[in-house]
């Protein structure tokens, strides 16, 4: 299952992770978003043992999308050691970012 991440929780859950930490930048009146949603959550089970699945609403944290530059949703970036070490904007297929693990 997928992380609900918010500005209160970022720090915590991605950038002092154990883990790599795909975090999903989307917003729920975009289309493009929800299509993406089952990818993202097929994910989250598929990466369950080897990296952590977050989602944050740019709409309620705006801070966050603002700080990592997020421009157009989705976008997904990949986090390894509290750094951004991959970006994927717009609609990507779940075999493309699950080879970036």
């Amino acid at each position: 299952m997928e992380l609900k991440l918010s500005s209160e929780n970022f720090e915590k859950e991605v950038l002092n992770s154990e883990k790599p930490v795909l975090v999903d930048f989307y917003a729920d009146w975009c289309g493009p978003c929800n299509a993406m949603a089952p990818i993202v959550e097929e994910l989250a089970t598929e990466l369950n043992e080897k990296a952590k699945v977050g989602k944050i609403n740019v709409d309620e944290n705006s801070d966050i999308a603002v700080e990592y530059n997020v421009m157009s949703i989705p976008t997904f970036i990949i986090f390894k050691n509290g750094k951004e070490e991959k970006r994927f904007v717009g609609v990507r297929d779940k075999e493309e970012l699950l080879k970036s693990f």
